[in-house]
C-alpha cells in the first residue's frame, strides 16, 4: 500500500500556492458564470488564500434562505438536479447534492490515511438515511478500492454477528458505536479481532475511547466532515492535528466577522470548496479551531487545524437584548487601541450583569463603555488587561450565568 494517497499531499508550499492561483480564479469564474454570486468580483484578482478574505461569508442562514426562494439547491449550481446522483437532507431543512463519481465527497484520503485499502471490508455505520454520511463513506471507500458492508446505523446484534460472519476488517462510523458492537460481540462470544482500523467522525474523539481501542488493537483516526462540503480535514497516523484536505481551502475567522485570525489563534472555520459542480465560497461551518504551525510528521504537507473546539454561535440574551459575535467585531474595529475583547455575562442578584474584559496597553474606560452601549445597546463595566492575556480560545461572550 502506497504511503500517500496522491502526489498533492506532499505538494511543496511554492507548488500548492501556484496551483491555487490557477484553481481558485476559475473557481470563482466558474461561479460568476453559473449563479448570481460575485457578479461585482475581478475573479482574476482572487488567486490565493489572503485574496478570499475581500470576498463575503456564505452562513448556514443564507443557504436556507437562498434554498427558499431557489429550492432546492438556492442557485448556488446550475445543474439540474439530474446532473447528481443524490439529493440529501439535513435539518433545516437544507439539501445537498452529491454524485457517486471518483470520490466527489474527498473521503479517501482520510480512509487512505486510516489504512484503508483494496484488502479490506469495511463495516459503514453511517446513516444511508436522508443524510449524506454513509454514502460519502462508501464514496470514499470506492475510491480506495474496498469492499463495504452498508450497515447503517441500529441493530447492534445484527452487526455484530455479521462483522464475525463477513470478517469485517475496518469500521466507519461515529466514534462511540464501535465500542457499542464490539461490547455486544464480547457479549454473545463473537470474535471480532479482524477489525484493526477504525475511521470515525460525526462526534468527539475522547482519548480514553481511542486509547481502548488501540488496547485491542484498532487503530483508529478521525476526520472533519460535513454535508455541504465533505470532508475538510483529516488525521493521520501522527495523529497530530487534521491535514487539511486538498479539495478545499480553510480560513480560521474572528467569529461573527470575515477577517481572519492571526496563525494559531481560535476562530470560526470558513471553507472554499475547488468542486465545480456544487462550489461554496468562504461558507462558515459555525465550528471552532485553530491553525497548527508546521507540516505533520507524517509527510503530508499541507496546513494543518487543531481539530473541533466548539461552535462560533456565541449569541447571548443579556437584560433582555441580544449580544452577538459581530457587535464585539464592530466594537474592536472602532477602537485600534484595542487588541480584543471578551463580553462576560453573569448573573447576581438575580439580575444580568456584563463585563467588557479589553486587551489594551492604553484604553480610556470611560471611553469604551461609552462604545459599548452605543452598539450592544447596554451598559457594561469595561476591564482593561494587558496584550496577549485574553483567552486563545475563540470565545468572544463567556456567558457563565447558571440554566440550571
Amino acid at each position: 500500500m502506497a504511503k500517500y494517497f496522491d502526489e498533492l499531499e506532499v505538494r511543496s508550499s511554492d507548488q500548492r500556492s501556484r496551483d491555487l492561483a490557477v484553481a481558485l480564479p476559475a473557481q470563482i469564474a466558474n461561479v460568476q458564470a453559473n449563479t448570481k454570486a460575485l457578479q461585482d468580483i475581478d475573479a482574476s484578482a482572487i488567486s490565493s488564500v489572503e485574496d478570499l478574505a475581500a470576498l463575503p461569508v456564505l452562513r448556514k442562514s443564507d443557504l436556507g434562505a437562498a434554498q427558499k426562494k431557489s429550492a432546492p439547491l438556492g442557485g448556488l449550481t446550475n445543474q439540474p438536479l439530474s446532473g447528481f446522483n443524490h439529493i440529501f437532507q439535513s435539518p433545516g431543512p437544507i439539501y445537498e447534492p452529491g454524485k457517486t463519481s471518483h470520490d466527489w465527497f474527498r473521503l479517501a484520503r482520510f480512509l487512505h490515511a486510516a489504512g484503508v485499502g483494496s484488502s479490506d471490508i469495511v463495516q459503514n455505520c453511517f446513516s444511508y438515511h436522508l443524510t449524506p454520511a454513509g454514502i460519502m463513506f462508501e464514496n470514499g471507500a470506492a475510491a480506495v478500492g474496498a469492499t463495504v458492508f452498508p450497515a447503517g446505523t441500529g441493530q447492534t446484534e445484527l452487526q455484530a454477528q455479521a462483522a464475525a460472519d463477513i470478517g469485517i476488517t475496518a469500521y466507519a462510523g461515529t466514534p462511540d458505536y464501535l465500542k457499542i458492537i464490539l461490547d455486544k460481540a464480547d457479549n454473545l462470544g463473537l470474535d471480532l479481532s479482524k477489525i484493526t482500523r477504525a475511521a470515525v467522525g460525526g462526534g468527539a474523539l475522547f482519548p480514553s475511547l481511542r486509547q481502548e481501542y488501540q488496547d485491542r488493537g484498532i487503530a483508529c483516526v478521525q476526520c472533519y466532515a460535513t454535508a455541504d462540503l465533505g470532508n475538510i480535514a483529516y488525521e493521520s497516523e501522527a495523529m497530530e492535528g487534521m491535514i487539511i484536505d486538498e479539495g478545499v481551502i480553510v480560513e480560521i475567522v474572528t467569529p461573527g466577522t470575515g477577517n481572519p485570525v492571526a496563525m494559531g489563534e481560535v476562530g470560526e472555520v470558513v471553507v472554499t470548496t475547488l468542486n465545480p459542480d456544487y462550489p461554496l465560497i468562504r461558507f462558515a461551518t459555525g465550528d471552532l479551531s485553530a491553525m497548527m504551525p508546521g507540516v505533520s510528521p507524517c509527510g503530508r504537507t499541507n496546513l494543518r487545524i487543531k481539530g473541533w473546539m466548539g461552535r462560533a454561535d456565541q449569541t447571548a440574551k443579556i437584560k433582555g437584548m441580544f449580544v452577538r459575535p459581530e457587535q464585539v467585531a464592530t466594537f474592536v474595529a472602532r477602537h485600534p487601541e484595542v487588541a480584543k475583547a471578551r463580553i462576560i455575562a453573569t448573573r447576581q442578584s438575580e439580575a444580568d450583569h456584563m463585563t467588557v474584559q479589553v486587551e489594551s496597553d492604553g484604553a480610556n474606560t470611560d471611553e469604551l463603555e461609552s462604545s459599548v452601549r452605543e452598539i450592544l445597546k447596554l451598559r457594561g463595566k469595561v476591564v482593561l488587561n494587558s496584550l496577549g492575556t485574553l483567552p486563545n480560545d475563540g470565545i468572544v461572550i463567556d456567558d457563565q450565568r447558571s440554566y440550571d
